[in-house]
């Protein structure tokens, strides 16, 4: 906080926190927000440039001028529902972070209406009804959250709305696409994740542009679920991902998001109308044709297989229902083919597993690429002992949602193995693509 000279200078010259205030120093001329002094030194004024920038400028000799007060938010106009709207669903993360004034931090409060209200621009591609279901960070989310966005896309449909968006925290929105897209089966409408790498309180924030062309895509005739990110450094375009394809290749880039062993579906520009269709993709079905099926099983259990990896690490997944490994190369795990004394095999221990009725699904850590375990003696003991994943190109976290959801569908271990193995959403394609970066 600031000092009390600093506060009492503030009260009596009717300046809050938030306010735009121009400040004449030694140090030159500055214009910009107030922001609170949370901690250091407390006769140091805090400013926020609009650059995006905080600085620091000594009270003693500056001139402090107020230019604007903080205007307050006013609630946005109610809208009428029309036919043709846009559901906007809220979940947290990024692009639905905002400046807190009063503490200086940026937190995932910003309301579907409130965004409605920030990007005026939405009304120009939509009409746009809101809803928040929770706010949180993606970290927290699983699949209980899964089933309940689920739930919400499907009682949208049967309201009418031409297409969905679903605002999410980037870190774990992978394992989310994934997972409704195997809830959501002939869907009528496109159903659009989006999220941002930067808060809007920060001037490279491409939350703006993803949430537009998210809006956008919603509009097309698409039958998926997508994921709706920048596409490169620059403020040009965005990609539509498929759900079932899209991992997060990068902790704070803009562009942090890529389609593996697939293109993405479409290059999107809403400003110039461009929608670039990259890949084949499902339309629309006809309407009443939904089919959500939003059982699910969360006790699976995912695990990185490493040098050194202990029989006992295995054997304690005994309590899941389901186990993926996140194998080596072409889906690999250490199994010890040629009798070394100094290999520690888990090849009896993920034996154990399927014997028990535990289906184990592998698939692998290089992320490109298409499993192989017919190659080496290795992978061929694996599915000797049952391991399912030869032949799929699936992502890790596609693996572990299918998984999920195939469990709740079927207790059974047989139909369980089929329905891996059947390509349902995109997730296991009929042959590998000649590029592997788009």
């Amino acid at each position: 906080m600031y000092s009390k000279k600093i506060e009492e200078f503030f009260r009596k010259s009717d300046i809050s926190v938030g306010d735009r205030i121009a400040v004449s120093s030694v140090k030159g001329e500055f214009e910009g927000l107030l922001m609170p002094r949370v901690e250091g030194e407390q006769d140091v004024l805090v400013i926020k440039l609009d650059n995006g920038y905080n600085i620091g400028i000594g009270f003693g000799d500056s001139k402090i001028k107020l230019i604007e007060k903080m205007k307050a938010r006013k609630a946005p106009p109610k809208q009428e529902k029309t036919d043709g709207e846009v559901a906007i669903l809220g979940c947290g993360g990024t692009i639905a972070s905002k400046i807190e004034y009063r503490t200086g931090a940026v937190y995932p409060a910003i309301t579907p209406e409130e965004l409605r209200m920030t990007f005026p621009d939405i009304g120009k591609i939509a009409g746009i009804r809101s809803k928040s279901l929770f706010s949180l960070f993606s970290e927290d989310m699983n699949a209980e959250h899964w089933k309940i966005v689920a739930d919400a896309v499907a009682d949208e449909i049967k309201d009418g709305v031409e297409g969905a968006v679903v605002m999410h925290g980037t870190d774990t929105m992978g394992y989310t696409a994934a997972a409704l897209s195997f809830m959501l089966q002939n869907l009528p409408i496109p159903v659009v994740l989006v999220g941002a790498q930067r808060s809007s309180d920060r001037p490279s924030s491409e939350n703006e542009m993803n949430m537009l062309n998210a809006v956008y895509c919603a509009k097309k005739d698409i039958g998926e679920v997508g994921v709706c990110m920048h596409a490169g450094i620059n403020d040009d375009f965005c990609h539509l991902h498929r759900g079932t394809r899209v991992r997060k290749m990068h902790s704070s880039r803009r562009d942090a998001f890529r389609s593996i062993n697939s293109p993405p579906i479409a290059v999107v520009d809403w400003m110039h109308g461009r929608f670039e269709a990259l890949t084949e993709y499902k339309k629309r079905s006809p309407a009443g044709s939904l089919q959500a099926k939003t059982k699910i099983n969360d006790n699976v259990a995912m695990v990185y297989v490493h040098p050194n990896i202990k029989t006992k690490l295995i054997e304690s997944l005994s309590g899941y229902d389901g186990v993926v490994l996140v194998g080596t190369g072409l889906g690999h795990a250490p199994s010890n083919p040629f009798n070394d004394k100094r290999v520690h095999s888990v090849l009896p221990a993920i034996k154990g597993l399927v014997d028990s009725g535990i289906p184990v699904v592998m698939s692998s850590q290089t992320i490109s690429g298409r499993l192989c375990m017919r190659v080496y003696t290795t992978g061929r003991l694996l599915m000797e002992a049952g391991v399912i994943g030869d032949g799929a190109d699936w992502l890790p976290e596609t693996a572990y949602a299918k998984l999920c959801w195939v469990l709740g569908q079927t207790k059974d271990a047989k139909k369980a193995k089929e329905l891996m193995m059947t390509n349902l959403a995109g997730e296991i394609s009929g042959r590998s693509p000649m590029m592997e970066e788009y």
